[in-house]
């Protein structure tokens, strides 16, 4: 922990492992241990309170403290990758999300920690210890805090989105801010349009509300808008769910001409008989180096929902994400989020957010996070091309790279190879609807500094080369 409390806690524990502390044992009094680690009665009493809290020791009023009952060891299986779960759209979020600290993450979907805005974090955080008691300790309110909805409708404003900050829902995550509208407007075995390939945890909370996924191929300039109308007309979907600007996992970006087909193919349909609505995710926005033309902008908010989040360039630890729709819409929203949350996003993480958005220093951290990531995406893309992993295109920001693998070769056999040694890859089939991306592999740049990724990357692929029978144990290093 890097301080005295933690260097009690640490030694109570060593003590512990080594057996020199059983089960049911009296551990040494405040004052003994005091004088025998050098510190204070006052830390010893905080390290034992915390160990107590932890449920490693307990308290016996008037005695002392006792070592707990024996732990029941660690299972391999607790500390090793899952390598026998299916390769289906929860398999990188599981692997990654519960990857330990020796696991190398190509694969997920997020910056290193050490990318992020830490320094402005820290100073929000201390500007919230001066917080009024609501802000700590109540329920947060149905809409979220009216300051950062306010900013975020000037943010809006600057792209052209005339909206009220009453039409905008603050949620506790981007993820929330979807699943709200597909209780809003779904229902079991609706149909709903997502790009082929697309992010995902799209498939997975679909899947979750027992709707079925229908893709349109995705190219370089954006959905196939032709075989975007002929799929409207045969499934008469309830949704379109994409991504703007900046496409997951591809990089690419819709065109100013298939951003408007797809509107005129939506907009051709009668809404009395045909109630369809576009969901356009918004949460690389602030990647791009200049805007894209947006769905919510040239639709006015009228057929589309505009949803993002700050997970990509702030923080994912505080969750805090949003929703900008029809007032009618918004207030129906409200109460679905009454209903499943009881109140909009955690107070105190919606007033970090706003700190840290309202910091000066943001727009720096946005600057140089770009110019990083252009020079990152461009070595990155050499290196992977070393092995015969060929960019589909060179994104114009954030940090994904769409991979083509040499001929014969399948992502899920190579993610599988690499997982054995500890890195986590994202295989292209988890992201598409038709299972038709098996030769294609979407990698994070910012995740790839360290050199052993390509070493492995190396092995993998030869792992698993047309004839060659894979081991399934890991290699000798």
């Amino acid at each position: 922990m890097g301080t005295r409390t933690g260097d009690v806690m640490d030694a109570i524990r060593r003590r512990m492992a080594s057996r020199a502390l059983s089960p049911g044992e009296k551990l040494p009094s405040i004052r003994s241990f005091a004088a025998t680690m050098g510190v204070s009665p006052s830390t010893v009493v905080e390290a034992y309170d915390r160990l107590a809290a932890e449920g490693v020791i307990r308290s016996r009023p008037g005695s002392g403290f006792y070592v707990s009952g024996a732990v029941p060891p660690l299972a391999l299986a607790e500390a090793e990758p899952r390598l026998d779960r299916a390769i289906d759209p929860f398999w990188v979020s599981r692997q990654s999300l519960d990857a330990g600290p020796d696991m190398l993450k190509p694969g997920c979907g997020w910056l290193p920690a050490d990318w992020m805005p830490n320094v402005a974090i820290r100073r929000a955080i201390r500007h919230l210890a001066h917080a009024g008691d609501g802000v700590l300790a109540d329920y947060g309110g149905t809409r979220g805090p009216l300051p950062l909805r306010r900013l975020l409708a000037r943010r809006f404003a600057d792209e052209g989105i005339a909206v009220a900050a009453d039409q905008i829902l603050l949620t506790n995550s981007g993820t929330q801010a979807i699943d709200l509208i597909c209780r809003f407007l779904l229902r079991p075995g609706d149909a709903v349009l997502v790009d082929d390939p697309c992010y995902f945890n799209f498939q997975a909370l679909l899947r979750a509300h027992q709707v079925r996924a229908v893709g349109v191929p995705y190219g370089r300039t954006g959905p196939d808008a032709a075989l975007f109308a002929q799929l409207l007309a045969a499934h008469r979907p309830r949704l379109y769910i994409t991504n703007s600007a900046l496409h997951n996992p591809t990089g690419a970006t819709p065109s100013p001409q298939t951003a408007h087909q797809i509107l005129c193919a939506a907009a051709a349909h009668d809404p009395t008989a045909h109630d369809f609505t576009i969901v356009e995710d918004d949460i690389f926005a602030d990647f791009e180096p200049e805007p894209s033309p947006r769905l919510a902008a040239l639709d006015g908010l009228n057929r589309v929902i505009r949803i993002g989040s700050f997970s990509k360039t702030l923080s994912a630890s505080i969750r805090c994400g949003y929703i900008a729709a029809r007032p009618d819409w918004v207030e129906a929203l409200v109460d679905l989020q009454v209903a499943t949350n009881f109140g909009g996003p955690s107070p105190v993480a919606a007033e970090l957010v706003h700190a840290a958005l309202s910091d000066g220093s943001y727009r720096k951290h946005l600057d140089g996070l770009r110019r990083r990531l252009a020079r990152v995406r461009r070595e990155t893309a050499s290196r992977l091309e070393a092995l015969g992993l060929r960019p589909w295109l060179l994104p114009r920001g954030g940090f994904y790279l769409w991979c083509c693998l040499p001929d014969g070769r399948d992502a899920a056999e190579v993610a599988r190879a690499a997982l054995r040694e500890t890195v986590v890859l994202a295989p292209g089939d988890v992201f598409s609807v038709s299972r038709s991306a098996s030769g294609y592999m979407r990698f994070n740049v910012a995740q790839m500094g360290d050199p052993r990724i390509f070493d492995v990357l190396a092995r993998a692929m030869r792992a698993s080369e047309p004839g060659t029978t894979s081991s399934s144990s890991p290699p000798s290093r």
